[in-house]
This record gives structure tokens, C-alpha cells and sequence, in this order.
């Protein structure tokens, strides 16, 4: 089994506070028995919080028919949150150093992570309210985390000459970015004139990996980037659970236990479990180890997956609030909060293994499928059906994918890998 320590560190492990810091010169991205620490773990949970009230608030906007706060509100809370994890773990995955510096950091990160989680709030209510957009607490957690970034690809630039070209070019274009939200948010401007504003930001966030790899590719270790990512989407996918308890909690103090509380408890929890299937089912260790050029495309294309699973969790929390009779959105509606994410989802998946491992024309139909199921499922909501029967049909689409992939996807999947593998595509 892997330890949950960094193994390739140099030294002893620390013995406290005093311990001496280490260079940060790069880790070995072929070492073996990598594996999450426990401190990436930690810091992982924490995320839990920004998902769960950036669903809450989603839901509740959604129930109350206010679909631009909810939507607007969910993209930029859920986006601040799921980038600021991909920068911290990819630099992890080939820096981490395991000493008193780094915790420290990475715990300054996990204040940030809850700061942002207490401006979701004021986010939601200033759109609801066709207020300027509050989103000053929400920025200052985001940039108490990028500072934290700051520091570490000091370190870097201080400690590597190899790296050192990378680590100035994050350094100057998270600075920039952060100096850009920082104004944005102290400027108090209506939604009109933040929303290219952000855009730009948008652009130099996602543009600093970019040109900083190009100047040296940082030694990030795949597998460990494969079970990092997937860690998080359990820990989303966790959502998925919550929603459905609570759903279910729903129909249950409306209709006592019946036949449509069983039938919702059985589908919602069918959904997710053939989330984490479809999910799981790609060998994303192997596929990156061996052709590594792919991260970028595979680490950015996350962003939707994470956002589409966390979203599937807050439909669930719709779902609820309706049979609560909280709200007056229809059923209609509902059915799409859950649909519109799930299918999300499933396209995103098959363009990730896809990209990947290559194309797979059963796979592909498949999912055309579970897709035209899930749009079946809201219109027939829509018209008249209960939407415990809508949520059971949805949940064809997600199991009929898994289905497919083990009739013979995931046997092409290997084949098409293992000529990945040798022809061992350099990175």
C-alpha cells in the first residue's frame, strides 16, 4: 500500500518547527510509491465547505426562480474555488517538500479556502438583488490563497536554477492577477462592467501555467496527479450523496415511506455510484505517464467535470426544496438542474478518456444516448410526469454508459493505451 507521505523528499522527515528548510529543486516525477499526503488530503476537505454553501445557494436561488444569481453565482464562486486547487496541486506534485515552510503555507491556503466559503453568501444575495456584484470577501479568500502561491514559487525561484524561469513567470502572472482582482472588487462596479473585467483576469489566470511551462516543464508526477484529481471528485461526488439524503428526507416527511421515496433514493444513489464508475473506469495514471504533452488539456477540462458534479449535487438540493414545496419553479426545471449537469458530465468524461486514449465509436454512442434519455427525462417532467419517475429515467443515462464501457469500452480503451505506451510518446 502507498504511505501517505512524500517519499521522495530529501532527508529525514521533519522532526518539528526547527527542522531545516529544503531546497525546492523539483521532485522525481517517475518516483515511485508516490501518493497523497495527509496534508493534501486535509486541505482537500475543505474544499467540502465552498461546494456545499456555493450548492446551497444555488439551490435556493434556483427554487426561488432567480436563475441568473444562481448560475452566475455558482460559475464564479465554484470557478474561484476548483483553480485555486489545480494550482496548489500541480505544484505540489513537484515541489512539495514536506517541511515546516510548506505546511505552514499550504494551512494559510486552508484560511483562504474558508474565507471563500463565507463570500459565497454575499455573492448570491447582491446578484438576487440586481445589486453591484459583493464579491470582496469571496476575493479576499482567493488571494490569500494566491499569495500562499506567491511564496511557494518564491522558494522555487530562490532554490532551482532549473526552474526558476517557470517559477518568475507564475510568480509575475499571479500577481497580476491578484492585482487585477483586488481592484475589480475595491472598484465596486455593476455586473456589466465586472463581467470583462473578469474575463481578462480569467485569461492571464489560466494564460500563467501556460507560458510558464513553456519556459520548463515542472517535474509534476502523473500518477500522483491522477489520484489527486480523484480524490476530488469524490469528495464532490460526496455532494451527490448529501443531495440525494436530502431529497429523499424530502419525499420521506412529505409522503411517509412509499413507493416513490424508495424509487428516488434508489435512482439518485444509482446516478452517483455510475458517476464514480464512468469516472474511475479511465486509466488517467497511465495515459498521462505515458504521454505527459496531454496534462495541460486533461488538468483544464477538469474544471467543467468538477463544476458539472458539484452542480449534479445541488440539482438534487433543488430537487428537495420542490418536493418541499419551498419555491415555485416547475418540475420541468428541477428535472434540468439535475439532467442539464449530469450530461454535462458524461460528455465531459468520454472527451477526457477520448483525448486521453482515443476515440471509441461505442463509447461515443453510448453516451448520445444517456444524453437524449436525460433531455426525454425534463420534457417528460415538463408535461406532467412526477419527477421521482423523471429522476428514475435520468439515471438510465449514466448506468447505460457504464454498461457500454464494460461490453467491450474499456477492453478497446486498454488496447488503444498499451500502443500509447509503447510508443512512448515523449512529453
Amino acid at each position: 500500500m502507498f504511505e501517505h507521505r512524500n517519499p521522495g523528499t530529501v532527508g529525514p522527515p521533519i522532526a518539528g518547527a526547527a527542522a531545516a528548510l529544503r531546497r525546492m529543486t523539483g521532485r522525481d516525477p517517475h518516483e515511485q510509491g508516490r501518493a497523497a499526503t495527509t496534508l493534501e488530503l486535509f486541505f482537500d476537505l475543505t474544499f467540502v465547505v465552498v461546494f456545499s454553501l456555493t450548492g446551497v445557494q444555488f439551490a435556493d436561488y434556483m427554487a426561488e426562480g432567480r436563475y441568473e444569481a444562481a448560475l452566475v453565482g455558482f460559475g464564479f464562486c465554484g470557478f474561484a474555488a476548483v483553480w485555486a486547487w489545480i494550482n496548489f496541486s500541480w505544484m505540489a506534485s513537484a515541489f512539495d517538500t514536506d517541511d515546516w515552510l510548506f505546511r505552514i503555507t499550504t494551512m494559510l491556503q486552508m484560511f483562504g479556502v474558508c474565507i471563500m466559503a463565507l463570500g459565497c453568501e454575499p455573492v448570491f444575495a447582491s446578484l438576487a438583488e440586481h445589486e453591484r456584484p459583493n464579491n470582496r470577501v469571496l476575493v479576499l479568500g482567493y488571494v490569500v490563497m494566491r499569495a500562499a502561491m506567491l511564496i511557494q514559487w518564491a522558494r522555487v525561484a530562490a532554490s532551482s536554477r532549473e526552474y526558476r524561469p517557470a517559477a518568475v513567470r507564475y510568480i509575475v502572472t499571479i500577481s497580476i492577477a491578484q492585482l487585477g482582482w483586488i481592484a475589480a472588487a475595491l472598484a465596486d462596479v455593476p455586473l456589466s462592467a465586472l463581467a470583462p473585467i473578469a474575463v481578462v483576469l480569467y485569461v492571464v489566470e489560466l494564460g500563467g501555467p501556460v507560458l510558464a511551462e513553456r519556459a520548463c516543464r515542472t517535474p509534476w508526477h502523473a500518477h500522483h496527479m491522477a489520484e489527486r484529481y480523484g480524490l476530488l471528485t469524490i469528495i464532490t461526488l460526496g455532494e451527490g450523496i448529501v443531495g440525494t439524503v436530502t431529497a429523499l428526507q424530502a419525499v420521506v416527511g412529505e409522503q411517509g415511506w412509499s413507493v416513490d421515496a424508495a424509487l428516488l433514493g434508489v435512482a439518485a444513489l444509482a446516478i452517483n455510484l455510475a458517476m464514480w464508475w464512468v469516472y474511475f473506469g479511465v486509466p488517467v495514471g497511465r495515459a498521462l505517464h505515458a504521454a505527459p504533452r496531454r496534462g495541460f488539456g486533461w488538468g483544464y477540462g477538469h474544471i467543467v467535470i468538477f463544476l458539472a458534479v458539484a452542480a449534479f449535487g445541488a440539482g438534487l438540493h433543488v430537487a428537495a426544496l420542490h418536493v418541499e414545496h419551498h419555491g415555485s419553479i416547475r418540475g420541468g426545471v428541477v428535472m434540468a438542474a439535475i439532467a442539464v449537469p449530469l450530461a454535462v458530465f458524461l460528455v465531459s468524461v468520454f472527451v477526457m478518456s477520448t483525448y486521453l486514449t482515443g476515440y471509441d465509436g461505442g463509447c461515443a454512442l453510448g453516451v448520445a444516448v444517456g444524453v437524449v434519455v436525460l433531455a426525454l427525462a425534463v420534457v417528460w417532467v415538463h408535461i406532467g410526469l412526477s419527477l421521482v419517475v423523471g429522476l428514475a429515467i435520468a439515471a438510465v443515462a449514466p448506468v447505460l454508459t457504464v454498461v457500454v464501457d464494460e461490453a467491450g469500452g474499456a477492453a478497446r480503451r486498454e488496447q488503444r493505451l498499451a500502443r500509447l505506451e509503447g510508443a512512448g510518446e515523449a512529453g
